[in-house]
């Protein structure tokens, strides 16, 4: 079963540097997690300053330009994992999350999982 993975946490993450070590954990998660076909696509995303949203609302579209100052919490990035059984990605969002942890210890956030729709 595919699931996206998305990784959500406060926009003012953005401002601060990455640690090091948590990016080179994350280049070799992702590297071996792309050649064991675990994942199919992942990036991270910019800013909500360079996005927007349309809404509908009572029959009509409007378009609200980013940054979304109201929003607690941001995607900052997703995945796109193949996994066999929610167990295994339980472990694989633990895994992922582990890794913030460990080499970002005043990050705080959450990674949501959820399975896609079978087409």
């Amino acid at each position: 079963m595919k699931y996206l993975m998305l990784i959500k946490h406060a926009e003012s993450y953005r401002g601060e540097p990455i640690p090091q070590a948590l990016m080179d954990a994350m280049g070799e998660f992702v590297t071996e997690s792309f050649k064991s076909g675990i994942v199919k696509d992942t990036a991270g995303l910019k800013p909500t300053a360079e996005g927007f949203r349309v809404r509908l609302s009572k029959g009509q579209l409007k378009l609200i330009d980013g940054p979304f100052t109201e929003t607690k919490e941001v995607v900052g990035g997703y995945a796109i994992a193949e996994l066999a059984s929610r167990e295994e990605a339980e472990k694989f969002a633990r895994r992922f999350m582990e890794l913030h942890r460990v080499h970002w210890p005043s990050f705080e956030g959450e990674s949501e999982v959820r399975p896609l729709e079978d087409m």
